[in-house]
This record gives C-alpha cells, structure tokens and sequence, in this order.
C-alpha cells in the first residue's frame, strides 16, 4: 500500500468512494451496457443481496432494465418467469402464497429459493409487473444450467421438451427417433445424477453408448430447429432454443464427467461457464440484461479455484461474454469486509478490502479506475480466507473491473439457509 493511496483514501474524502446508487453507477460505467453484470464473492449472503435488490429495482425503475438473471437452473427459472409475468405456472397452486412457496421451491437451484431475499425479489418483480403490457414487464431469467460442478441432471426435462417442440411442427416422420425411443435412451433419471462420478469417472453414464445416441439426436433436433421459420410468437422459439442448449450442454457435460484425463476438472468448468455465456448472450439479444452470479463467473480475467490438491483455471462467462460484447459487457464485483458469522474477521490494513474498510458508509460504490491509481504501480497483497466459501477480491483485476461494491460488514441471517461450513 503507497502513501499515496492512504492520503487519497481518507475516510473524509475518499476522492474513488460514492454512495450505492443505480444512476451513480451507470455514470461511473459512462455507458448503459447490454449485460450489466453484478458479482458476489461468496453465495448465502441476504445482507449482499438485500443491496443487489436495491441496485435491480433502481435500474428496472428508473432506468428501463426488463431483465434480471440470476446463478440459477435456467430451465427452474421458467417457472419464476411465468410467474412474475402473470403467466400461468404450471403445476402452482391457485393461491397466490402457496404459488410463491411453490416457485421459490421449484423454480431455484443451489439451495437459492430459501433466501428470504430472492423471495423478496420475486415477489417485488410480479408487483411491478401488476398492470402493465406484457412487453414492458420485467422477466426472470436463470443464467446457469441444471448442473453444479459436482454434476448435472437427466437430460430428460430439455430434451423431451425439445423434442415435443418439433414434434408440434413437423411429421413425426422427419424427426430421428420417437418420444419412446427417446425415453428408453434416458433410462432412469438418477442414474445421471450419480454422486460419486464427480470422483469416479467411471460411474458416470455420460460415454455409455446410449449418451452417445442421445448427442447424436440433440444434433439432429437443433438441426430440424434451425430449419424451422421464426414463429410468430418469438418467445416459443426463444424457449424451444433453450432447450436446445441446455440438452446439448448437459450431455456434452456427462460425457466430461467420464473422462478419465486429467483435463476433466477444467474441461467441466470451461463447459459449464460456456452454457451461462450462451444464455446471457441469448438474454442479451431480446434487450438490456441485469445479471448476478459469483465474481468468478462474471469477471473478464481467468477464474481459478482449488479442486482437491489442484488449482484449476479456466475462461468464465463474463470473459466470454466479453470478448462477444464489448463494450456493451460491464462487471462490477462486490467484495466484503466481514463475514463474522463464517469465521472472516475485519480484513488486514494492508489489502484493498482493508483500506476500504476504513470508509465511514455501510456500503459504497468504487470508481476502479481512481482507485486503482491510488493503490499505485504494485498491487497490495490479496487477502486470504479462513473459510473456502469467500473469494476475497484479486487486486491485480481492478483494471478489468468497470465498479466495485464493497460491503462493510454482513449480518448473519435470522433463519439461516445456506449451509453452514
């Protein structure tokens, strides 16, 4: 840390610091991006949530935003769409708490739907869109696959969908096989949800000849989807497109939790980081997005992580995203002080988090540009965490970071929700 970096971030005049605000961001952006991009450093927070539903709802407000996505089962995310968007959910109960228990249920991945701040968000968003046109409601998208690093789904739910999609415009005749056939492929569901392939490649059913069949399929079936006009109704064919990803994904994913190589971990990181690009770009292309997923997700610098006795590297989404979008990309990280209840205690002085630990606010919003000059030529020393759940923020990817929310001190949640380490 240079002297010159303490004396610019004097508690009284913190020349990088402005209060946490949607226009005051846009303005430290100078620009309003395609795919405005909001990262955490750790999942299970409301405290860093609560924020983020400020910052969203300013945006939506005040600022013409119609879509939020979040780290979550894109294909689970249909449901919490249809039901912000007064739409129909299928299977909900008609009473309207009952409906949001369902969706919140339903609807997330990860263990998300009990966050009593993502109930809070889709509660707020089916008020906003109360009334108004269907092309000017706000909608809500999952940017992830149904998988997790440990690994994925049956690919039954996409590809069945996908297949009745065709099936609905062509003679059965034209497609590669029938909806029988295709469930006899599929087998039982939990055989792809085995958990000890993450370990054994050899548990997993993604080479087995019928996988192979069924990527061949998946081929043939976006094949048959691409051939297809534009329907009138371009929300089908957006659907019908995820599915087709979201199919083709998963197997390609299964058929990597079977390699024996040593290119596997990174091979199934780099697969499911690519499928979250493909759906924010997908999200990009209908109009303005707001998104929010971990840092390492959406930064535009390599994301790294240790698996086992292994540090393992690979291109994220936002780098990818980037790379297609440009300018139109925008990545503001967020980084913590504390997180007491998890054993993350105030950050040492000489860190960046340490110096932002001495501003007066609760939360503030970081010009990265001036703060990176006032750090100087030498980047401090990243600060490192008792616990594996928090990525503390990496100094040297300020200059590719376009904001900064830092969060002085979380509160640890009245009903906890996240597991505990």
């Amino acid at each position: 840390m240079t002297a010159s970096a303490s004396a610019s971030a004097s508690p009284s005049t913190p020349a990088f610091a402005h209060p946490v605000d949607a226009a005051r961001l846009l303005e430290l952006l100078g620009t309003r991006p395609r795919v405005l991009a909001l990262g955490e450093p750790t999942h299970g927070e409301d405290s860093l949530l609560d924020v983020r539903n400020t910052l969203f709802r300013q945006l939506v407000e005040k600022e013409g935003y119609r879509t939020v996505a979040v780290e979550s089962d894109c294909l689970a995310g249909l449901l919490v769409d249809a039901y912000v968007t007064h739409s129909a959910p299928d299977g909900a109960t008609e009473s309207l708490d009952d409906a949001l228990d369902d969706v919140m249920a339903r609807g997330f991945s990860h263990g998300f739907g009990g966050s009593p701040a993502n109930r809070a968000l889709v509660r707020w968003m089916r008020a906003f869109n109360e009334g108004r046109p269907p092309e000017d409601r706000v909608r809500f998208a999952g940017l992830d696959g149904p998988l997790e690093t440990a690994g994925g789904e049956s690919p039954r739910r996409a590809l069945t969908a996908l297949h009745a999609h065709l099936a609905a415009h062509y003679d059965p005749a034209m497609l590669p096989c029938t909806a029988r056939t295709l469930d006899e492929l599929l087998g039982e569901d939990h055989r792809w949800n085995e958990p000890a392939a993450l370990r054994d490649p050899s548990r997993s059913v993604g080479r087995t000849p019928e996988a192979e069949r069924l990527r061949l399929i998946t081929d043939d079936l976006k094949a048959l989807l691409d051939a297809l006009p534009a329907p009138r109704e371009a929300a089908t064919d957006r659907q019908a497109r995820l599915y087709a990803r979201t199919a083709a994904g998963l197997l390609r994913y299964h058929a990597s939790m079977a390699d024996p190589s040593p290119a596997r971990l990174p091979r199934l990181l780099t697969l499911r980081d690519s499928l979250m690009a493909a759906n924010l770009l997908a999200l990009a292309a209908r109009g303005p997005v707001l998104a929010h997923a971990h840092n390492s997700h959406l930064q535009r610098e390599r994301s790294s992580m240790r698996m086992g006795e292994r540090q393992v590297a690979w291109w994220g989404a936002g780098a990818l995203v980037a790379s297609r979008l440009g300018q139109e990309y925008a990545f503001a990280a967020t980084a913590v002080g504390t997180l007491r209840h998890r054993g993350v205690q105030p950050p040492p002085p000489n860190t960046v988090e340490g110096l932002l630990y001495t501003l007066p606010a609760p939360h503030h919003l970081l010009n990265t540009h001036l703060l990176t000059t006032a750090l100087g030529a030498t980047p401090p020393p990243p600060r490192t965490s008792p616990w594996h759940g928090y990525a503390p923020l990496n100094p040297t990817h300020l200059p590719t970071t376009d904001a900064l929310l830092f969060i002085k001190d979380t509160t640890e949640p009245t009903t906890p929700w996240w597991p505990t380490p």
